[in-house]
């Protein structure tokens, strides 16, 4: 597979499976009748942010499967993705947000794993994971709080 294949495939698959897994989870009226903490964001705000985030992800992983199809830093980059895509259906799907918050807390440390993996052999990926890193921390402590509220 050439590297611009590669990379649109990754692409695709971060993307494709946020896609995924948002559309058959959306926020329903359950989810509007939460408590939810004064620093919650606008709802319009989590699809522009996902969107990018995909991409960056996608790259990251393209650019480490394109380093080693079996290392340590691809099974990572894949295991996270698992849990990404676990955590809507464990908070909308499912409504549990204690399980969720335990998904959540799971992502949050692979991807910090994923960043400290990359670090040294390939400084570009890792720094792809810092806004992601971010935004999951973030999201995180969204979820403790209405866990905490509710």
């Amino acid at each position: 597979m050439s590297k611009a294949l590669t990379y649109v495939v990754f692409v695709a698959i971060a993307l494709g499976g946020g896609l995924a897994t948002g559309v058959n989870n959306l926020p329903e009226e359950w989810y509007q009748s939460l408590a939810k903490p004064p620093f919650n964001p606008p709802d319009w705000i989590f699809g522009p942010v996902w969107l990018t985030l995909y991409v960056l992800i996608g790259i990251a992983g393209a650019r480490t499967w394109l380093r080693g199809h079996l290392s340590v830093g691809m099974l990572i980059w894949a295991w996270q993705m698992v849990l990404n895509f676990l955590w809507s259906p464990f908070f909308f799907g499912l409504r549990m947000l204690s399980a969720s918050l335990v998904v959540i807390v799971l992502l949050l440390g692979l991807i910090l794993a994923f960043a400290a993996n990359r670090w040294n052999s390939d400084r570009t990926a890792a720094l792809l994971f810092v806004p992601y890193a971010a935004w999951v921390g973030f999201a995180t402590l969204l979820n403790a709080a209405i866990v905490y509220l509710n």
